[in-house]
C-alpha cells in the first residue's frame, strides 16, 4: 500500500514560518513544527529548521498544492518535491488538504472542497494510493474550510473521510478550526462530525483563529484561537488523546508573548482532556 505506519507523539507544536523563525526557536514549549512544502527547497533548508532539526525537533512538511481531492492524479513532479522534502526534513510524516486545487490547468487559489460523492471517494481513494506509493513516511489528510457545499453531496466530511482511510489506510489531520469553520457557514454540526471521524487514525490536529463577517466565518490564522475552536479541541481530546496539536498562525504576527499564551492555552485544553 505504501508508506503507513505508526504515528509518533508530537506533542504541541507552532507552525514554522519565515516572519517568526527566530520566535520559534527560542520559544519554550514548542515539541514540533510544520512547515509548508512548497515554501522550502530539500536542497537549500532555511537554517531556522537545520537548528531545530539538530536539537532533535520534528518537522513536518505541510502541502498546500498536491490536489489530492482533484480528478487528475497527482503530479509526479508534486510528488516527488514533497518526498524530497519529507526525506530532507527527516519527517515522520507529511500532510495534505482533501481539495480540490486545479483542474484543466486552471490553478483555484484556493483550497476548495471536494465533492462528497461516491464517484468523488473513488478517484479520491486513487489518489492517495497513488501519493502513498511515492512518498517514504505516511499521509495525513486535513478537512478543509468551506464557503459553500456541493449540491449533490451524498455523504458528509466525516463519512467521506471515513470511508477514505478504511479504503487506504491514510492518517488524519483533524483542523478543529476548519470543523468550526463549516458549522457557522454550512450548518454541520462540529461535535456530530467528531463522533464519525475514525479518530483512531488521527496524526495530529490544528487549531486557529479567524474573523467573522457578515455572518461568514473567514478561517484566516491571523488571530487568537476563539472560545469555541478550545471547546472543540476539548471534545476532540475527550474523545482520544491527540497525538499532537498544532497552532496556525500565518499573518499579522504577535509578539512572542501571545504565541506563547496560546501554546499554553492549547496545552492546558489538551491536558484537561487526557
Amino acid at each position: 500500500m505504501g508508506a503507513v505506519g505508526t504515528v509518533p507523539r508530537l506533542g504541541i507544536g507552532i507552525g514554522w514560518r519565515p516572519e517568526i523563525d527566530l520566535t520559534v526557536e527560542r520559544m519554550a514549549g514548542v515539541d514540533f513544527v510544520e512547515v509548508i512544502a512548497e515554501n522550502v527547497r530539500p536542497d537549500r533548508l532555511p537554517e531556522s529548521l537545520r537548528v531545530l532539526r539538530s536539537r532533535g525537533m520534528p518537522v513536518i512538511p505541510h502541502g498546500v498544492s498536491l490536489g489530492i481531492g482533484g480528478a487528475d492524479l497527482p503530479s509526479p513532479e508534486r510528488l516527488a518535491r514533497l518526498a524530497a522534502c519529507a526525506r530532507a526534513l527527516e519527517a515522520p510524516l507529511v500532510s495534505e488538504h482533501l481539495a480540490f486545487v486545479r483542474g484543466g490547468g486552471v490553478e483555484a487559489g484556493h483550497l476548495l472542497p471536494v465533492p462528497r460523492t461516491r464517484e468523488a471517494l473513488d478517484v479520491v481513494t486513487e489518489n492517495v494510493r497513488r501519493a502513498q506509493e511515492q512518498l517514504p513516511v505516511p499521509l495525513a489528510l486535513e478537512n478543509v474550510a468551506a464557503l459553500f457545499g456541493w449540491p449533490d453531496d451524498e455523504l458528509t466530511d466525516a463519512e467521506f473521510l471515513g470511508e477514505l482511510v478504511e479504503r487506504t489506510g491514510v492518517l488524519l489531520l483533524v483542523d478543529v478550526a476548519n470543523l468550526y469553520t463549516n458549522q457557522v457557514n454550512l450548518g454541520l454540526p462540529a461535535v456530530a462530525a467528531l463522533d464519525r471521524l475514525p479518530l483512531e487514525h488521527l496524526a495530529y490536529v490544528h487549531v486557529a483563529g479567524g474573523h467573522e463577517h457578515g455572518g461568514i466565518w473567514h478561517d484566516t490564522h491571523t488571530a487568537a484561537v476563539p472560545p469555541e475552536v478550545l471547546e472543540l479541541l476539548g471534545e476532540l481530546c475527550a474523545r482520544v488523546t491527540p497525538p499532537g496539536v498544532l497552532l496556525e498562525w500565518d499573518d499579522d504576527y504577535p509578539g512572542d508573548a501571545v504565541l506563547a499564551g496560546q501554546l499554553a492555552r492549547v496545552r492546558e485544553v489538551v491536558a484537561g482532556g487526557a
